[in-house]
């Protein structure tokens, strides 16, 4: 029996990583953070405040959508924002198991959470640019979604319990 592929996405300080780390850990699954897979230069860029266009994300998706085909039916969680419908599909493509889960979170909440990181190369001014692109997945997704504010504990609970509803 194959094991889930999640996408873990949604905005900056949304929580992805927790959540998509808690869920990897629950299944009993390979965990990688979606960040690790960006090319230098991305990474570069955003830290310089300049939000990624479509090229930019192009090398990224194909990276995790590599990643998510090595796992296979062996399952695995990667934690990727993938915001619009075009990137999704980019990763649904990797394996017929994939699944992803968009954390909901408010900009206010989601660039308070990015301001209280220092240490990352996510600047919070960029926040805004994802929520202007942010694409909620459509009912012919194999998509849920959980709140940011809800603890961890909770979001993994929602998710685990709504994988049989989608077929994984």
């Amino acid at each position: 029996m194959a094991l889930p592929l999640i996408v873990v996405g949604g905005v900056a300080g949304c929580g992805k990583t927790t959540l998509a780390a808690a869920l990897a850990d629950t299944l009993g699954v390979a965990f990688r953070d979606g960040d690790d897979l960006h090319p230098p230069a991305n990474k570069t860029k955003m830290a310089a405040g300049q939000p990624l266009t479509d090229e930019d994300r192009a090398p990224w998706l194909a990276a995790c959508a590599a990643q998510l085909a090595e796992w296979g039916d062996a399952g695995g969680v990667i934690s990727a924002s993938a915001l619009k419908r075009a990137y999704r599909d980019t990763l649904y493509a990797a394996h017929p198991s994939v699944r992803y889960v968009l954390i909901h979170i408010t900009p206010e909440l989601a660039t308070a959470r990015a301001a209280q990181r220092p240490d990352h190369f996510w600047p919070a001014s960029l926040t805004a640019s994802q929520f202007a692109i942010l694409e909620v997945p459509g009912p012919d997704e194999p998509a849920l979604s959980v709140e940011a504010d809800w603890p961890t504990a909770r979001q993994v609970a929602a998710v685990v319990s709504a994988l049989a509803d989608l077929g994984g």
